[in-house]
């Protein structure tokens, strides 16, 4: 269900992957194709990431919970550094 975006520059873009479906125990699951072009594997921690808009969820985003600490390092570690130094 993927559908490439054409006469792209091969930059990045927001599209509709896959559908999932949603159990009676709220699980779902990813396609295969899906885990291995994220590069998910068994085990691996997702962290949710959701945006809010007039009180309601109106995206919610997967990143793997390695990748988000190593962001949060890069943009805060320069900042708690020089609130130690200062």
């Amino acid at each position: 269900m993927t559908k490439k975006k054409e006469g792209g520059t091969g930059g990045s873009c927001c599209q509709v992957t896959s559908l999932v479906s949603v159990d009676e125990r709220g699980q779902m699951i990813l396609p295969k194709e899906i885990r291995e072009r994220a590069g998910i594997q068994a085990g691996d921690k997702l962290a949710l990431v959701a945006w809010e808009k007039d009180g309601v969820f109106c995206c919610l985003t997967l990143i793997k919970a390695d990748e988000l600490a190593g962001l949060v390092k890069d943009k805060l570690g320069p900042v708690m550094a020089g609130l130690v130094q200062g």
